[in-house]
């Protein structure tokens, strides 16, 4: 009896043992991805603020052109401009130049830290101009022009698909909120879908249909510019 007994101890520690690791592993995994994808978030929209800023700087740096300035101090003025977070990355790309890092790697620097797709084009272009002699001011003019059309085509597919999300999130958060209304109003309807095996089979095979086609709403109405 006492054996037994102590068997019967020994595998429900054993399997509450087991119980918690998995639980503390999924919730540090869960976590772990919550912070990721946090971390994205954040990165994603400094991106998007420094995109938005860049045209004002690439006019600032054409006029200090035009004015006979060098690129070096054109691109001291838009760091000593009060517009952040450019003129905080400017201010770092002038500052790696000074303790001796060369024009070319500050701007590698820049790309890589930032990693925006209009200042990849910003760069290129002044590697290339430089190399070959181009007028950097028409091109700091040609690049906003493109920068400025994308970002209202941008708005505007935004503004046209505002619907199409809207009626995902709704669609997708519909049959939750009929199941609670379904078991308030009618508990004996809903209580063998919670109580019984098949009941919770068809409840989560139902979740993971609403899922897919939440992701394929989405899917759908994301059109990158």
């Amino acid at each position: 009896m006492i054996l037994q007994f102590a068997i019967i101890a020994a595998t429900a520690l054993f399997a509450g043992g087991v119980t918690a690791f998995v639980l503390m592993k999924m919730e540090i995994d869960a976590g772990r991805r919550g912070k990721t994808a946090y971390a994205k978030w954040l990165n994603a929209r400094y991106v998007r603020r420094f995109d938005e800023q860049l045209t004002d700087a690439l006019g600032t740096m054409s006029n200090a052109l035009r004015a006979g300035f060098s690129i070096s101090q054109a691109f001291e003025s838009v760091a000593e401009s009060d517009v952040h977070p450019i003129s905080d990355e400017f201010a770092l790309l002038l500052q790696q130049m000074r303790v001796g890092m060369s024009f070319d790697d500050a701007l590698a620097s820049l790309e890589s830290r930032i990693g925006s797709d209009d200042l990849t084009l910003v760069v290129t272009s002044i590697d290339i101009a430089r190399k070959t002699g181009g007028n950097l001011t028409e091109i700091f003019d040609s690049i906003s022009d493109t920068i400025r059309a994308r970002m209202r085509i941008e708005r505007k597919v935004r503004t046209l698909t505002a619907q199409g999300r809207l009626q995902g999130l709704i669609v997708s958060l519909m049959p939750f909120f009929l199941c609670i209304v379904m078991t308030m109003m009618k508990p004996g309807m809903m209580i063998p879908f919670l109580t019984s095996m098949t009941g919770i089979a068809c409840l989560a095979v139902a979740s993971l249909m609403v899922l897919a086609g939440w992701l394929i709403i989405r899917k759908i109405v994301t059109i990158r510019v």
